[in-house]
């Protein structure tokens, strides 16, 4: 259960980063205004206080695990809003930090 509610929050995390990056530039790259920018920095707030709501302390070992997540993510919300198709190597190296993930945050350590 603590593993999946884990996942759930890097997920979670994700969706307000990348959402709050791609409002950001909306507003600014694509001229869509301040309340695009305004809407992202709100995202981006709620991504940071979704991250401390991790079961695991470490703050490095999480934002390295996120970084998967968010490279999986980003290609995912790439091919969903923008239409980009992410082609073999794309899946190939999301797949690889995905697995990372897996050994960072959820290996067992003895401590």
């Amino acid at each position: 259960m603590l593993i999946a509610r884990s996942i759930g929050l890097f997920v979670l995390a994700a969706f307000l980063e990348i959402g709050g990056c791609w409002l950001v530039w909306q507003g600014l790259r694509a001229h869509r205004g301040w309340w695009w920018v305004a809407g992202g920095a709100v995202a981006l707030a709620l991504y940071g206080a979704v991250a401390t709501r991790q079961p695991s302390g470490d703050f490095g070992r999480v934002l390295a695990a996120y970084g998967g997540i968010f490279v999986a993510g980003s290609l995912a919300w790439g091919w969903i809003a923008d239409g980009y198709r992410p082609d073999g190597f794309d899946v190939i190296g999301a797949v690889i930090c995905l697995i990372g993930i897996g050994v960072i945050i959820y290996v067992p350590r003895g401590r």
